[in-house]
């Protein structure tokens, strides 16, 4: 692609003039790297085919004019429980348990007789499936084809395979003719199998007959597990299609959306759609030239060893490196109702820093949203929107070695030119209000799933193992703060047109581009930091 190739390289000229210190002229520089990165971030528009006048049922075609399906009623949905829910435990400072490890919802749902109603009236999900978009997903998306490209390579999915991935995997799902069943391996941490298997049945009732046949395997781990290095050669025949919530560069883990964009009862995080109004209302209170001119971190220090690293950063009575770090002690926080955990009311730094813990953690969509300009410690996850965020362009990149000195520097540098700070804050807090809201979470999971049941070599048949669910049998055996999330993030009813069209793949040369721009900026900033002397 043209605009993939228009990459920016300095040229010797340029590099020596970098050592001035004009405040102009760093505003040059930083502006030709936006201007670039915007450029090349771009998305592809790929045209729905339309559907096949003989797929459309009679009931539906004798409606139709001119192959365009009649305005049909779409599907609407409700949840009446018999029970009431349970008031949520530890939120009003009394008590002292600790938040169980699992939860016992999905383990209920699974013992209990199926309370599901039959699948969507095959007539209106076909009517609802024809209609098209036409808008283009974000250029993320791509990503899809290249998680999925190994067994694409390796001529599909085979039962063998797929009987792999259980080794570690937390549940196996299957869709067959709209309805979900799942098969319980070993319970999850907390609530993450439970709003993993609720957010999937949530698409089912947002694009009713969309969703294809298949047959998955998912680990609700932190990090990915399906080593690449495993499976090369004649030992792609055994590779297990494993979804996960991230990846890194040496796996081959299916990237999905996360448990939380539906809500993480355990520590009091709202459904995405209700969080991320909270964070732009948050924006909207306190301006970024009106902030605190620090960095800010807010989190679990005792998960890894280079976030026990940052807090070495925090300011002291000798030193100021500009960062101000803060531990989060979640049994506390439970004891005293979330009062200091609300993530709305965390932007008020002109600087917020992310950092990886045990392995990638969703934070970063909280943090990435708040207007203030991201630092990011040098990542080696990704997770399934990340891997398009661009150095300069979305976030500063902070390298892990030596993170006081380069959060100082990063500081300073946005301190001294504030325009160009504040709009790689608003340029990463646009991205994830605009291309990482719901309707595109939804629109990702669609098209993942489409396209990896295109890959399954066999016809997906229920397992005596698995059990039907639906977002009765799980939102009524839920208490608490489960049950108010499960029921705020409900999908009320069909969407009218489809999802967004799924751009191609990418080719060799621009995967390349893509690793080079990030490089060459993360080395341009390192630099910056030399010539200093920061670091």
């Amino acid at each position: 692609m043209a605009a993939a190739a228009d990459i920016w390289r300095p040229t010797p000229k340029f590099v020596a003039a970098l050592s001035r210190t004009s405040s102009a002229f760093l505003f040059s520089v930083v502006i030709v790297g936006l201007v670039s990165s915007a450029r090349w971030i771009t998305r592809t528009t790929l045209q729905a085919s339309p559907p096949a006048t003989a797929a459309i049922p009679a009931a539906v075609a004798a409606t139709t004019r001119a192959g365009v399906p009649a305005a049909l009623p779409r599907p609407t949905y409700s949840i009446s429980c018999s029970a009431p829910p349970q008031p949520p435990l530890n939120l009003s400072g009394g008590g002292g348990a600790r938040t169980p490890q699992t939860s016992q919802t999905l383990a209920l749902a699974l013992s209990s007789p199926s309370s599901c109603r039959s699948s969507p009236d095959p007539a209106t999900a076909t009517a609802t499936a024809s209609a098209s978009n036409s808008s283009s997903c974000p250029s993320y998306f791509r990503f899809i084809h290249e998680d999925l490209r190994p067994w694409r390579d390796a001529g599909g999915i085979t039962r063998a395979m797929l009987a792999r991935a259980r080794v570690t995997a937390s549940f196996r799902l299957l869709v067959l003719g709209g309805r979900a069943f799942v098969q319980r391996f070993r319970p999850a941490f907390q609530t993450r199998d439970l709003f993993t298997i609720w957010g999937v049945l949530q698409l089912l009732r947002r694009y009713p007959g969309r969703v294809p046949d298949l047959d998955l395997i998912f680990d609700c781990a932190d990090w990915p597990v399906v080593r690449t290095h495993l499976y090369r050669g004649k030992h792609a025949a055994f590779m297990p299609p494993l979804f996960s919530y991230c990846g890194d560069d040496k796996t081959l883990d299916i990237v999905f959306p996360d448990w939380s964009f539906w809500g993480w009862p355990e520590i009091n995080i709202k459904p995405w759609d209700a969080l991320r109004k909270d964070l732009k209302d948050g924006n909207d209170r306190v301006k970024w030239l009106d902030r605190e001119p620090y960095a800010y971190w807010k989190g679990n220090p005792a998960v890894a060893v280079t976030r026990q690293e940052l807090v070495k950063c925090n300011v002291s009575t000798t030193k100021d490196w500009k960062a101000r770090i803060y531990k989060q002690d979640w049994f506390r926080e439970s004891k005293a109702g979330y009062k200091d955990s609300n993530l709305g009311s965390q932007c008020t730094h002109r600087y917020k820093i992310y950092i990886e813990g045990s392995a990638w953690s969703v934070s970063q969509k909280y943090i990435l949203a708040c207007d203030s300009m991201t630092l990011l410690v040098t990542p080696k996850y990704y997770d399934f929107f990340s891997r398009s965020l661009m150095p300069i362009q979305h976030y500063w990149p902070v390298h892990n070695d030596d993170k006081c000195d380069s959060i100082k520097y990063a500081v300073d540098w946005g301190n001294s030119h504030k325009q160009l700070a504040q709009r790689i804050g608003k340029q990463a807090s646009d991205f994830i209000q605009e291309d990482v809201n719901m309707d595109r979470v939804y629109d990702y999971m669609l098209h993942l799933l489409t396209e990896y049941a295109k890959l399954l070599r066999f016809r997906p048949i229920k397992p005596p193992e698995a059990v039907e669910i639906c977002p009765e049998s799980l939102a009524c055996q839920a208490e608490g703060l489960e049950r108010k999330f499960l029921m705020e993030s409900m999908v009320k009813s069909a969407r009218d047109a489809g999802p967004c069209d799924l751009p191609p793949p990418f080719n060799p040369q621009e995967l390349t581009m893509i690793k080079r721009r990030k490089e060459n900026s993360i080395k341009q900033i390192e630099r910056w930091e030399r010539r200093s002397g920061t670091t």
